[in-house]
């Protein structure tokens, strides 16, 4: 009897980042000095969000907004951020830069713009001291204006030690801000954005290779191949209660409600967890946003199952991405990738 076919692949978009998503618009901010930055995705209108959290030490704001069934079922912008607690300011530069454009949610007669956004912590990535004043105000301003002032047919989004990565790192490697996207069998396109700062590893200790390896599309992430054995015990880990979190989103292009886009968010946590090993561990922030632009049509069944496994696909690969992409620093307290295996 023959074996059934696999179906058909999902092979990236054009710019292979989450900028395939039409519409979507990216920009970073960072501060080399301090190692911390920020990453902002924003559109040039209101856009359908939700979000799903698995880790077990979240830093958030106005995520509650994003329940299914709230009043606001739209944002004007979704913001990763390094810095820990003080980097939930950079919502704050983010959305008084959006007032300023005239955008935001009507209420009594005034613009208030919706800004969920979440953190990592990196305050001990070998960077010097803040002195108690955060630079996440101006960043998330500096990044929300290089979002929405870029050119549409600007480079693809810097992957790697920028943004919201560019302090991440992982229990033995320096992590970052990574990308990735999926174009589905039956129309639309999947993409996801990550910010890549967990308790785990993305990759075995010996060998180099992606835990998402399996899901490689050409060499994006050095073509190393999959390995033939699981590891025989828990890989390394930087065990240190609030000082770990993987940020994501996962966007698409056909039309969900708010509650259609959460269940995407929830399938794309499988490939948080095939991509780092161990993952949404009770010291994680682990959580994903999902966002719709609805400019695609709207699914069938067979749709939406195409556009969960996308989402898992698009985010390990992604996961994978920031770390190959990661490039050293003065100060850093651990090598790249491409250190040990480039």
């Amino acid at each position: 009897m023959n074996a059934p076919s696999p179906g058909p692949a999902l092979r990236p978009g054009p710019r292979n980042d989450m900028t395939d998503i039409a519409g979507l618009r990216v920009g970073q901010a960072q501060d080399d000095r301090l190692k911390t930055g920020v990453t902002v995705l924003t559109a040039d209108a209101p856009f359908t969000a939700a979000v799903h959290v698995m880790g077990g030490a979240p830093g958030t704001r106005e995520t509650d907004l994003l329940t299914p069934g709230g009043l606001v079922r739209r944002v004007d912008a979704l913001v990763l951020s390094g810095g820990s607690a003080f980097g939930l300011a950079a919502a704050t530069g983010a959305a008084s830069a959006l007032a300023e454009r005239g955008r935001g949610f009507l209420a009594g007669g005034y613009r208030v713009p919706i800004v969920p956004a979440a953190v990592l912590f990196d305050l001990g990535a070998g960077g010097a001291s803040c002195g108690g004043e955060t630079p996440h105000t101006a960043l998330g301003r500096t990044a929300l204006d290089a979002a929405l002032d870029a050119p549409r047919t600007s480079a693809p989004i810097a992957l790697g030690s920028h943004g919201a990565g560019t302090g991440a790192r992982t229990a033995r490697l320096k992590g970052g801000i990574g990308s990735a996207s999926c174009t589905l069998p039956g129309g639309g396109t999947v993409a996801a954005l990550v910010a890549v700062n967990p308790v785990g590893c993305a990759c075995a200790p010996g060998s180099g290779r992606f835990w998402a390896a399996p899901f490689e599309q050409g060499d994006e992430f050095g073509g190393r191949g999959v390995e033939d054995r699981a590891a025989p015990v828990l890989p390394a880990t930087k065990l240190m209660p609030g000082a770990q979190t993987t940020l994501a989103i996962v966007a698409t292009d056909l039309a969900l409600d708010q509650a259609e886009t959460q269940r995407m968010a929830m399938a794309a946590q499988d490939g948080m967890a095939r991509a780092l090993l161990p993952s949404h561990t009770p010291f994680d922030g682990d959580l994903v946003f999902g966002v719709s632009t609805a400019g695609a049509g709207i699914p069938d069944a067979a749709g939406r199952l195409w556009l969960g496994h996308g989402a898992g696909v698009a985010l390990a690969r992604a996961i994978a991405r920031a770390v190959y992409a990661a490039r050293p620093a003065p100060g850093d307290d651990r090598p790249c990738w491409c250190d040990l295996y480039g």
